[in-house]
């Protein structure tokens, strides 16, 4: 297994997405969603490069707009993803609550904080998106390979006299429960953000199928929990537009994926333990130039 949500999310929907994942596809993901150049030029830097044995954060820590920049150093996979603590809480509530199983269902830890950013790293110069901090306590995760986030570092995001905004989104794509809402054709280069407007985590994986009959194929058994033989129908690895992010956190990016059809999921639990996918949070969409 060696995408993505396997660090954050559980497990149900790894068969399909382990077949058609492949660390070739990983090193091309990069490529594949970066912010706007000339936008993410204007926006103040944060980076997180995520190695073997660490994640080290650099950069504006200011609060407002900023481009996050994420590298794997070091590493073939890896994923950075930032965590707001809540006033109160503590570095050690939030890595005790990770230890003893947050990691793997991120809806667990929602009491310490949300989740308010959640990337893939590429290497240098690593991927690039964008979003909004606000002031306070933050921890950086970083999974270096395949599970949950193993490391983590503090730091606190300070007050800008006068924070930045991001740039208007030319489409806005929602998670809800439990579904996706939003434009059914975004274009490349098209600035969009995906956003979490649901009660629950919730992640962003899109996946191109063969055909638009294929797309309607693979939502059709996904709803009913068959993904057996389901690559057949896939014309390549999938890719993400966000990972888990908590209520109301949201992520912006450039569309720079080959134009056709996808297929839009989110592969979190409910806590009895069915898929996403299997309560409608599937979508068809097309990418056109």
């Amino acid at each position: 297994m060696s995408y993505r949500w396997s660090r954050l999310a559980p497990q149900r929907g790894v068969p399909f997405v382990a077949v058609l994942a492949t660390s070739a596809f990983l090193a091309l993901a990069g490529g594949l969603i970066v912010a706007g150049s000339a936008q993410a030029a204007a926006l103040p830097t944060l980076s997180l490069t995520v190695s073997a044995s660490s994640i080290a954060v650099g950069g504006s820590a200011q609060s407002g707009a900023v481009n996050v920049v994420s590298i794997a150093s070091g590493v073939k996979e890896a994923s950075a993803i930032l965590f707001l603590l809540k006033p109160g809480v503590s570095v050690a509530e939030v890595e005790s609550a990770l230890k003893g199983g947050g990691g793997k269902d991120p809806n667990r830890v929602s009491k310490y904080g949300s989740i308010v950013f959640d990337a893939e790293a590429a290497p240098s110069p690593g991927s690039e998106a964008q979003t909004t901090l606000q002031p306070g306590q933050y921890v950086a995760l970083g999974a270096p390979g395949e599970g949950p986030p193993k490391l983590h570092t503090a730091f606190t995001v300070t007050a800008a006299k006068s924070p930045m905004s991001l740039p208007t989104p030319e489409a806005t794509v929602r998670s809800i429960e439990f579904g996706f809402r939003g434009p059914a054709t975004l274009h490349d280069g098209e600035l969009v953000r995906f956003e979490n407007e649901g009660f629950l985590v919730h992640m962003d994986i899109a996946f191109p199928a063969k055909s638009n009959k294929a797309a309607k194929q693979i939502v059709k058994a996904m709803l009913a929990g068959k993904e057996k033989g389901l690559e057949k129908l896939a014309a390549g690895a999938p890719f993400s537009f966000a990972g888990p992010l908590s209520s109301g956190s949201y992520q912006q990016e450039t569309i720079t994926a080959k134009p056709g059809w996808y297929v839009q999921a989110c592969f979190m639990e409910t806590q009895d333990g069915r898929d996403h996918t299997r309560l409608g949070m599937e979508r068809i969409f097309k990418i056109v130039k």
